[in-house]
């Protein structure tokens, strides 16, 4: 059962999430913002419509996690009262303490994503490094275990593009994250996921190490302005199926565009090469891919900022993109973060998406040094 003391600490931690969120200030501005939507001319203009709704519906967020978090603690406090009494069994008023303190962590960990770009979704890109079936089938564990976190947390997802594996597994795979703060949660797993196993795929049963990289950049959405060179664009088309050439597509739904990159920050020249095959529709492909064109602009944007303010704080960052940063050792069960030295020995609960310790270990260690 819990102390009287845990009790004081988790209405004081709701007493402070309600002064640094500045609740009463949102609320006002809800109702403001409210206002302007009901002008006559308010949906004539549905880009800046659409806009305006959006910036109420995330300043609602705050303050429906933060009633949520109220009323937790109410259920605590009177549970508390009630366990005294000897009216309520211990362990429901544990459930309920579990409960308040996950909410409570869950709005003090989205209080850390304060950047512009950790509120929009994200492009989620996996690829198996070398290895062949070993590291092709690492590839898809990585995958399954992505596409688990997001359902468990309510994100819409989507497999822009698949490339499978020779025998098992995929070489590649693009996931199209859709919801509020999927960049910031999943930007912790840019990098490269190292597993440690003996291997099915190794007739002497040999433990082996296989490596896949990660890629996570914002899903930029029509607020964001990035501009795209159409002379520089060009686009190929093909024919997109299934595994072991099953449902193979009679038209040429799928689309590959190519655009000649500039960086005008180095003059460095690169080839941005981009495949879809979401839909059936190759006008839809095609959109889609703009998407994720405009997300890999924007992303390498954000990496000129990051680098810029790196130099600033003379080392302060501690993590680089593309470095290797976690590792899986199935057979010891043991799955170990390197940037921040989380730990778990649930290596099952981590495979079907329970990765939130290190999402959070993560944003605890950087989040304030990541900040603009």
């Amino acid at each position: 059962m819990i102390t009287q003391e845990q009790l004081k600490e988790t209405i004081e931690r709701k007493d402070a999430l309600r002064r640094y969120l500045d609740i009463d200030s949102k609320k006002i501005e809800v109702e403001e913002e409210e206002l302007r939507t009901h002008v006559p001319d308010f949906w004539e203009h549905p880009k800046e419509a659409q806009a305006q709704m959006k910036k109420i519906k995330d300043l609602q967020a705050w303050i429906d996690g933060y009633a949520e978090v109220e009323d937790s603690i109410e259920e605590l406090t009177i549970a508390f009262e009630f366990v005294k009494d000897g009216e309520m069994d211990e362990s429901e008023i544990d459930e309920i303490y579990t409960t308040a303190i996950e909410r409570i962590e869950r709005l003090e960990l989205r209080n850390m994503l304060r950047r512009e770009e950790d509120k929009l979704g994200v492009v989620l890109k996996i690829n198996s490094g070398a290895g062949g079936t070993e590291s092709q089938d690492w590839a898809q564990m990585l995958m399954r275990m992505y596409l688990r976190w997001c359902e468990q947390h309510g994100y819409k997802t989507s497999i822009a593009n698949l490339l499978e594996g020779d025998e098992a597994g995929i070489k590649s795979c693009t996931i199209n994250v859709e919801g509020d703060f999927a960049y910031g949660y999943l930007k912790s797993e840019n990098g490269v996921h190292r597993l440690v196993r003996v291997s099915p795929y190794n007739a002497q049963g040999k433990r082996m190490t296989s490596f896949a990289s990660v890629f996570v950049t914002p899903l930029v959405d029509d607020t964001i302005e990035v501009r795209v060179d159409p002379a520089l664009l060009s686009w190929d088309t093909f024919r997109s199926g299934g595994a072991g050439g099953q449902n193979v597509n009679k038209v040429e739904s799928g689309v590959r565009l190519r655009y000649q990159f500039t960086d005008p920050y180095t003059g460095e020249k690169e080839e941005i090469l981009i495949e879809n095959t979401e839909t059936r529709d190759q006008p839809k492909n095609k959109e889609n891919a703009m998407r994720q064109l405009r997300s890999i602009l924007y992303d390498k944007e954000l990496q000129h900022r990051m680098q810029e303010q790196a130099k600033i704080e003379a080392g302060k960052m501690k993590i680089e993109w593309g470095s290797q940063i976690r590792s899986y050792v199935f057979d010891d069960r043991r799955v170990k973060d390197h940037r921040t030295g989380h730990q778990t020995s649930d290596v099952s609960g981590v495979m079907d998406g329970d990765i939130d310790g290190f999402i959070k270990a993560y944003l605890m260690e950087f989040a304030a040094t990541t900040e603009s």
